[in-house]
């Protein structure tokens, strides 16, 4: 076990494998169990009976509680072994029982950014990617090729169906079905998910400015109110709104979109 530093503090009954990589103050509690291909980050806290396993590198500051499961191999059927990674960030905390998977194929992996907070029982699978300051309430699922952007919020019992996407500062209610993609800033609920408007209290805490409210409203009602079609709407909102940072980043999303936007 490498160890930087004599403050790092590992409990009697934890196993940590000595090619495990622990920085400096690392915390490892009662019975946890640290696999040799781990890395974990300068001040990082790990309670007690988590299992960090794989090929994982853990970021500085964070927090793993109780029971989480951390890089254990995917679930996908595809899988065949090989090398595959997780990939978590800085400040990340990873409540109860949550379980992450790496990627599935040779050199894939899953990649979470930093200061996330992935709440009890929540799910990541296979070769997502998750940006920074999200939230996943607690047993959110999140199916293997699942995108989400920053600032993103995923209400609790909510299932993400695999490929995915969930645009920045959209929030998905409670108990929700999400089979399609969710564009930015949305506020979508249902089963499956709809979109019910704006996330007006999101878009006002993330200090955007009231002009730029004003332009995603109009945008709103030309994506989900007009009937147009995805590349009708694309066009009307490049011509007839001015193209603010929003407002470009909302019709670069849709463009992207693959599996289609839910309505």
């Amino acid at each position: 076990m490498n160890v930087e530093t004599e403050k790092t503090v590992i409990h009697p009954t934890a196993i940590v494998h000595p090619s495990a990589e622990l920085g400096p103050g690392v915390e490892v509690g009662p019975y946890s169990i640290i696999e040799g291909t781990v890395r974990i980050g300068a001040g990082t806290k790990i309670g007690p009976r988590v299992t960090v396993e794989g090929h994982t590198t853990v970021g500085a500051q964070c927090e793993i509680f109780t029971g989480a499961v951390v890089g254990s191999v995917t679930q996908d059927k595809k899988f065949k072994g090989g090398k595959c990674f997780l990939v978590i960030g800085n400040r990340n905390k990873i409540r109860e029982y949550v379980t992450i998977n790496p990627g599935t194929a040779e050199g894939t992996e899953t990649r979470i950014g930093d200061d996330n907070l992935i709440m009890a029982y929540a799910h990541i699978a296979h070769d997502c990617v998750v940006g920074n300051q999200t939230t996943l309430a607690n047993n959110a699922t999140l199916g293997g090729h699942v995108s989400i952007e920053d600032r993103a919020i995923i209400g609790g019992l909510s299932a993400v169906h695999q490929f995915v996407r969930i645009g920045s500062l959209s929030i998905v209610g409670g108990c929700s079905k999400v089979v399609q993609d969710i564009p930015p800033y949305m506020m979508v609920d249902g089963h499956p998910a709809k979109a019910y408007g704006l996330n007006a209290v999101g878009l006002e805490r993330a200090d955007f400015p009231s002009e730029e409210r004003l332009l995603l409203k109009r945008a709103f009602k030309i994506v989900f109110r007009s009937r147009l079609t995805v590349k009708s709407a694309v066009a009307q909102l490049e011509s007839e709104l001015p193209p603010s940072p929003a407002v470009l980043s909302l019709i670069e999303f849709l463009k992207k979109s693959e599996r289609g936007i839910c309505k």
